[in-house]
C-alpha cells in the first residue's frame, strides 16, 4: 500500500485526484498506475483501471488470476468490474468512497453472486494516510479557487 501512496502522490503532484495502485503478483510489483483522467482526457484512466491493463500487458494475459490490486481508495463500479473481469484473486484498498465504492460501501461486486467472479477484499489498509492524502489534495484546491475570488472582490488598491 505503500508503493500505492507514492502513486497517489505522484497523481496529486501532477493536478490529479491523488489515487495510486499497483498489482503484485507472487510476491512480485509488476504495475503500478495513478488517475490521469485530466491529463490523458480519459474517463477510464483510474489508478487501478491503468495499472490492471499494466499488468496485463507484463504477464501477457488478459486473466489477473494470482495478482493482488492495491489501491488507495475503494474502487468504483468500472474498476470493480475490472477486477471481476480480470479475474484478480484480491484487492487491498485504503480509505471507503461513501460515494462510489463498489467493493462494500455502495455496492459489493466482489461477492455478487451473479457474477461470474468473486475475490478477496482487505480494506482499510493505511486508510487514514489514504484518505489525508485526499483531504490534502481538496483542501488545497478549494483554497487555490478561492484566492482568486478573494483577490477580485477586495478591489484594486
Amino acid at each position: 500500500m505503500r508503493l500505492a501512496l507514492e502513486e497517489a502522490r505522484l497523481a496529486a503532484a501532477e493536478g490529479e485526484v491523488p489515487i495510486g495502485a499497483v498489482v503484485v503478483c507472487d510476491g512480485e510489483v509488476i504495475a503500478r498506475g495513478h488517475n490521469r483522467r485530466e491529463r490523458d482526457l480519459d474517463p477510464s484512466a483510474h489508478a487501478e483501471f491503468s495499472a490492471m491493463l499494466r499488468a496485463s500487458r507484463a504477464l501477457g494475459r488478459w486473466r489477473l488470476t494470482g495478482c493482488t490490486v492495491y489501491v488507495t481508495v475503494e474502487p468504483c463500479l468500472m474498476c470493480a468490474g475490472l477486477m471481476v473481469n480480470a479475474r484478480v484473486d484480491r484487492c487491498v484498498f485504503g480509505a471507503s468512497d461513501p460515494k462510489g465504492g463498489a467493493l462494500g460501501t455502495l455496492y459489493d461486486v466482489s461477492h455478487d453472486p451473479r457474477l461470474n467472479h468473486e475475490f478477496e477484499v482487505v480494506p482499510h489498509v493505511l486508510a487514514g494516510e489514504c484518505a489525508f492524502e485526499l483531504r490534502r489534495f481538496f483542501r488545497t484546491r478549494r483554497r487555490l479557487r478561492r484566492k482568486p475570488a478573494e483577490a477580485k472582490a477586495a478591489g484594486p488598491r
